[in-house]
């Protein structure tokens, strides 16, 4: 069974960190794009960071550049965000999601979430 899981999120002061994991089970990582999007609430889901099946290049929302870092391991099936410098409009819910391959061939997978609130 095919499945992503996100950890790590939880609420944290305005200029804390957050690292969150994504563990995928049922298919490996190799020769997928990796990517984190946010949801918040009454807003749509947007694209934060994404890293291309290398690694070797990654891209940001310019609201979370320079504070956010995503990265991956293979070998553990895992994908990671590192957020720092932390601010109340980071509050959202964050996903992982994993694709490859383009029209009729492509695959896509997400994960349920997990919940970043970043508040005094």
């Amino acid at each position: 069974q095919v499945q992503l899981v996100e950890s790590g999120g939880g609420l944290v002061q305005p200029g804390g960190s957050l690292r969150l994991s994504c563990a995928a089970s049922g298919f490996s990582f190799r020769g997928y794009r990796l990517s984190w999007s946010r949801q918040a609430p009454g807003k749509e889901r947007e694209l934060v960071a994404s890293m291309t099946v290398t690694g070797d290049r990654t891209d940001y929302d310019i609201s979370v550049k320079g504070r956010f870092t995503i990265s991956r391991d293979n070998d553990q099936n895992t994908v990671y965000l590192q957020m720092n410098s932390l601010k109340p409009e980071d509050t959202a819910v964050y996903y992982c999601s994993a694709e490859r391959g383009l029209y009729e061939n492509r695959v896509f997978y997400r994960g349920r979430g997990t919940q970043v609130t970043v508040s005094s």
